[in-house]
């Protein structure tokens, strides 16, 4: 199986499930439980149980919250190419979780705000043949210079490359967003982070994004995904399922497109593959397999 480089975040969730609304200075029950999280690690785990050989680069703090999502990460056989920050806590996100199955997080991004160039060695890159970053790192000032020297050490050894935006409300500068992934060769924002790039939620939109990068696959939700290159629009609907928490739905999509894709099946095949696996994910409680 192609082997597969992710940049992003690691940390902990904590996820509270409510039913009824949250009262401004006043108290609700809520089922809670903590798990691993995080944009890099929540699709290094799904990449991992497709069958990839999946790498995971990213900085944790030098506590048991790190400890933790190491190991989590490690018995599921992914490989942990953290650098541990000796000040820093471990990242750790609130996530509140509606009757409807909609997340809204509190993220204190931790360790990962402090992710530095020297971080991305060149023995985190060998055997691999594709690195996919979380737009996370490139949107925080802080870690952009880690994402970009990221990117221009998976070009320079020959990787392909992919990027998830992640973060509509993070998108300030749209166009120094898309200097920053020029060359990539498949970005993969959802139908928000669309908008904030180019002003239109209609798919067909993604082509003014073509000069900057090879393809663009847009997650819709409920309306499914489309895929969008020189050849035009392809389109695959959602499928359907009982939303329950749609925490990581994103990264399981992006772990089903890319094992697709570099797997040479066809564009149908790629959203097929996406939509399927994000439905598994908002179909169970947590963000990660």
């Amino acid at each position: 199986m192609t082997g597969i480089v992710v940049v992003g975040d690691a940390g902990l969730d904590v996820v509270a499930r409510h039913d009824q609304p949250l009262p401004h200075g006043g108290d609700a029950r809520a089922a809670i439980r903590f798990t691993g999280g995080g944009a890099g690690a929540n699709t290094a785990l799904w990449l991992r149980s497709l069958g990839a050989e999946t790498t995971l680069i990213a900085r944790i703090g030098n506590d048991s919250g790190g400890r933790l999502i190491r190991a989590e990460l490690e018995a599921a056989g992914v490989r942990c190419a953290f650098a541990t920050d000796p000040e820093a806590a471990t990242c750790c996100v609130v996530v509140l979780v509606d009757g409807e199955g909609q997340r809204s997080m509190l993220a204190d991004r931790g360790a990962n705000k402090r992710f530095a160039p020297e971080d991305v060695t060149a023995d985190a890159l060998t055997g691999s043949t594709h690195l996919h970053l979380s737009g996370y790192v490139l949107l925080d000032p802080s870690s952009r210079p880690a994402g970009l020297a990221a990117l221009a050490a998976a070009k320079e050894a020959g990787l392909t490359t992919s990027v998830d935006p992640q973060a509509a409300a993070h998108i300030h500068d749209p166009a120094a967003f898309l200097d920053d992934v020029r060359g990539t060769d498949l970005l993969m924002p959802n139908t928000e982070e669309l908008v904030a790039l180019t002003g239109s939620a209609d798919p067909s939109s993604a082509t003014e994004l073509l000069d900057a990068v090879g393809a663009v696959v847009v997650t819709a939700g409920l309306a499914g995904a489309s895929w969008i290159d020189a050849n035009g629009v392809a389109s695959a609907p959602a499928v359907e399922t009982n939303c329950v928490d749609s925490t990581g739905a994103g990264d399981a999509f992006d772990a089903g497109v890319l094992t697709t894709w570099l797997a040479g099946k066809s564009t149908v095949d790629v959203l097929r593959a996406g939509t399927q696996l994000g439905a598994l994910a908002v179909s169970r409680i947590g963000p990660q397999p």
